[in-house]
């Protein structure tokens, strides 16, 4: 094949979407750094400002507040006056970057990059040898999802979602509730908190994320909050809880179907499951024009699949869709499954599951 025959218009047009993705690549690590070390946050609440004011006000080094600003100019992230030599973090802009912004928080989204980076040659490996890369390789992945969960459970769990299960008059009244896959278990003690007269249990089989939750709970004074080390594929329970929750924790199980089972299997007669994953379609070609599309394959590929394959699971992937998704609930003998889903948030699905 020579270039002669090639489509040039096409060609250049790849060679621009190139050169976006290398610049826009980079330019996220920036904007993770921009986020850790809190200069969106000082640059949100500031006027126009010198290099040396925004560095002062953040306690932060001049030169690398300088360099960074660079970045972010060229990104059209920050306003740059010439003139004045001073940078200005528009208001449209912080509402998606500053930590005040919630779940409308994106920077925190650019933290995994870096993350995944670091086990960039495994995953080469894998890629050439098959197996996967284990859940404890990636050192700072529960503080990361544990952050960019918390900013949407702030905001919606009590008020948005919950609601969706029909429970909360019973939450009120005192039930018992699991969370499956509970990371640090903020979500359980966000629930503990607003409702003190029920029982809630966090299963995880990570131990820092058990004593997480646990202390947390124990801050707060919440002796209705429970955490438990333990694999959830190995869950015993029958008819023991009235509410179990998953949030985003199931398309990463190493053996999901059998944990869908026996969270099936632990439900007493009445009871509900809420299984918040990702909102997306089993299709490929059904996601191609999701917003986040994209960024879930890859995340896929650098996380949640070779999770599950490094302990010989069925590797779902992130990806796995709605299709599956009510496919598998039915298998556990959810007969009744309502997909719900939270104005605003592009990436969750919301599954109301209950059997007869």
């Amino acid at each position: 094949m020579t270039t002669s025959s090639l489509d040039g218009q096409k060609m250049q047009a790849f060679a621009m979407q190139m050169l976006a993705i290398f610049n826009n690549g980079l330019v996220n690590l920036i904007i993770s750094v921009g986020h850790r070390t809190g200069l969106f946050d000082t640059m949100a609440t500031m006027p126009p400002a010198t290099s040396q004011q925004i560095a002062d006000a953040a306690s932060l080094n001049e030169r690398y507040v300088r360099e960074a600003l660079g970045s972010l100019t060229m990104a059209k992230i920050v306003e740059y006056d010439p003139a004045a030599k001073t940078y200005r973090l528009p208001p449209e802009h912080a509402a998606f970057l500053a930590r005040n912004a919630g779940p409308r928080n994106m920077a925190t989204m650019t933290q995994f990059t870096a993350l995944f980076g670091q086990v960039e040659d495994q995953i080469v490996e894998a890629f050439r040898n098959g197996g996967g890369v284990p859940y404890s390789d990636f050192k700072a992945f529960q503080t990361l999802m544990s952050e960019e969960s918390a900013q949407v459970v702030n905001a919606t769990l009590i008020s948005g979602v919950l609601p969706f299960t029909g429970m909360v008059d019973r939450l009120r009244e005192g039930i018992d509730v699991l969370d499956v896959g509970c990371g640090k278990g903020h979500a359980i003690n966000v629930m503990a908190e607003a409702f003190p007269a029920s029982r809630f249990t966090g299963y995880d089989f990570s131990e820092e994320g058990i004593e997480a939750g646990a202390m947390e709970a124990q801050v707060l004074g919440l002796p209705n909050a429970t955490f438990v080390r333990k694999d959830v594929s190995t869950m015993d329970e029958t008819s023991s809880f009235d509410l179990i929750t998953a949030f985003d924790s199931i398309h990463d199980q190493a053996h999901p179907t059998r944990v869908l089972a026996n969270i099936s299997r632990a439900l007493r007669p009445g009871g509900v499951f809420l299984m918040v994953d990702i909102a997306a379609s089993s299709n490929l070609e059904d996601n191609a024009l999701h917003p986040l599309g994209p960024a879930i394959y890859a995340i896929s590929t650098m996380h949640c699949m070779t999770v599950s394959l490094a302990l010989n699971g069925e590797g779902l992937g992130t990806a796995w869709g709605e299709q599956l998704a009510r496919q598998k609930l039915a298998d556990a003998g959810f007969t009744h499954v309502a997909v719900n889903r939270i104005e605003g948030d592009i990436m969750n699905a919301y599954y109301v599951c209950r059997k007869d």
